[in-house]
């Protein structure tokens, strides 16, 4: 079995342990431990029956929800089967100009819709520890025939671009494509959207996810905000009912789940910060600072053998780095999750360090 390019391949990391996939305890994507919530249960139960027909082509009442959640006309909202389905479409929007501006490391599922439509791509490297965008995106690669596709929070490091670091490439890129599949796990007051600008910026694009804030990737589902003219492009251009009607349903109860939100915002941040200290101090460790729900952790072990033995001996799946060829095999990405789980990682870490 290929060593997966992804988190969450919990049939390869079944295989490696020798156990089922139901007894890994898996670090390697980034999905809200606290979900999914009852609300989601019962979603599911109340429109069982909806199955029998075919999901609405417009998903119109998921767009009116989607818009009152951001303010938005519904019409400025396009629901996906997961962002990775949008992303394949901004990728054959992104293949219409000259080149598009990756900054790096980088998603890797950007390089797949890129190529898939024979994008010419422009990389940019960045500091892992003050990135700073200005320095990044020098006058050389800010041309008006140029796309720019950017992650904030950043994957892999979980920094945070803010908004006004953000805005002058508006003008700057013939189209901007900002993934925002982390920005739902920071509380309102500290978010860097942009969403509150796209009605002004026929160019700009915003990815939004609601798999991992949710915890429902199993389900897969995400919306696009941007102009209504580009979306309906999109629309013409994809398969018929790229959702289903039980993702709809379960969007439709999320997003309607404050308590929830809430719930979420209070948790992270003393569990992240929590996780953070406790793996700087394992020698040969340092987790980086970022805004999102997961660490990237600079290692002086070899991440491979870390990631293996984890897995044979403690049924653990940590996300490697060896996908984004700047990082390699010293470093690796771990998601947050609760206590008692994160203390079984760390003692796992431990154990396999000190030895």
């Amino acid at each position: 079995m290929r060593q997966p390019k992804h988190g969450g391949n919990l049939a390869w990391a079944a295989a490696v342990a020798g156990c089922p996939r139901d007894a890994i305890w898996d670090f390697s994507a980034s999905i809200n431990p606290l979900g999914p919530t009852d609300s989601t249960a019962l979603a599911i139960k109340s429109n069982l029956g909806n199955i029998r027909h075919y999901p609405d082509p417009d998903y119109s009442e998921l767009k009116q929800v989607l818009g009152r959640f951001h303010n938005l006309p519904p019409e400025f909202i396009l629901p996906g089967n997961g962002s990775a389905e949008l992303l394949t479409w901004a990728g054959r929007e992104l293949a219409e100009v000259a080149a598009t501006v990756l900054i790096t490391p980088t998603f890797g599922d950007y390089y797949r819709a890129l190529k898939a439509f024979n994008a010419k791509v422009l990389e940019f490297p960045m500091s892992l520890i003050k990135p700073n965008l200005s320095l990044i995106l020098d006058k050389k690669a800010t041309t008006k025939d140029q796309g720019l596709l950017l992650n904030n929070p950043h994957n892999p490091t979980g920094k945070l671009f803010t908004r006004d670091a953000i805005l002058p490439y508006l003008k700057e890129f013939a189209l901007v494509v900002v993934d925002e599949a982390f920005m739902d796990f920071l509380h309102p007051s500290e978010q860097q959207s942009l969403i509150d600008v796209v009605q002004e910026y026929p160019n700009l694009v915003i990815l939004r996810s609601l798999t991992k804030f949710y915890s429902i990737p199993g389900l897969r589902l995400g919306y696009a905000i941007a102009h209504p003219e580009r979306l309906q492009k999109w629309q013409n251009w994809r398969d018929p009912w790229s959702v289903n009607s039980l993702a709809v349903a379960v969007a439709i109860a999320a997003v309607e789940d404050k308590e929830f939100q809430q719930q979420t915002w209070e948790w992270l941040p003393k569990a992240k910060n929590d996780l953070f200290t406790a793996l700087a101090d394992i020698p040969g460790l340092q987790p980086l600072e970022g805004a999102a729900n997961f660490l990237l952790v600079e290692s002086r072990h070899s991440v491979s053998e870390l990631q293996h033995k984890l897995l044979k001996h403690h049924q653990i799946l940590i996300r490697d780095c060896l996908s984004f060829s700047e990082l390699g095999d010293r470093y690796f990405r771990v998601a947050v999750r609760l206590e008692s789980e994160n203390q079984r990682l760390l003692q796992g870490i431990r154990e396999i360090v000190d030895s």
